[in-house]
């Protein structure tokens, strides 16, 4: 179980690392430059993403072995165009449909997407302790 605090923990912070730098891309491309909301949802991710791949198959996750960089990493993407259309129904559904500020939506989109990012990705990405031992500090 300290293992799994430690790994969350460790999530946590590479998490709020790729949050700025979506949030305040997010901000700044619809805000400054006028691109619509869900356009500047989808560049920020996108960045963060990337930021976040490398940040956590580093020092959040373990590699399998036998798996190879380039299938981690399209694996890391489907996960995360999957995120991707959860945070933009998000973002849709709390603009379009509630009427709240794209800002304060995308606090809950990240949420969602944060639980979606860990679960997914301890499951599909990480070695774990031993094998076949991959959820088993969830479960």
């Amino acid at each position: 179980m300290k293992k799994l605090i430690a790994q969350i923990m460790k999530f946590g912070v590479v998490g709020v690392i790729a949050f700025a730098i979506d949030y305040g891309l997010l901000a700044l491309l619809t805000e400054a430059f006028g691109v619509n909301y869900l356009v500047s949802a989808t560049v920020s991710f996108t960045v963060s993403v990337v930021f976040n791949y490398v940040a956590s198959m580093r020092y959040v996750f373990r590699h399998k072995e036998g798996m190879s960089r380039r299938r981690e990493f399209v694996i890391f993407v489907v996960l995360s165009v999957i995120g991707l259309a959860i945070n933009n129904l998000c973002m849709w559904a709390g603009v379009e449909l509630l009427g709240v500020h794209y800002l304060v939506v995308k606090i809950f989109a990240t949420a969602v997407v944060m639980v979606w990012n860990f679960v997914t990705r301890k499951k599909f990405l990480d070695a774990g302790d031993e094998p076949g031992e991959i959820l088993s500090d969830i479960e």
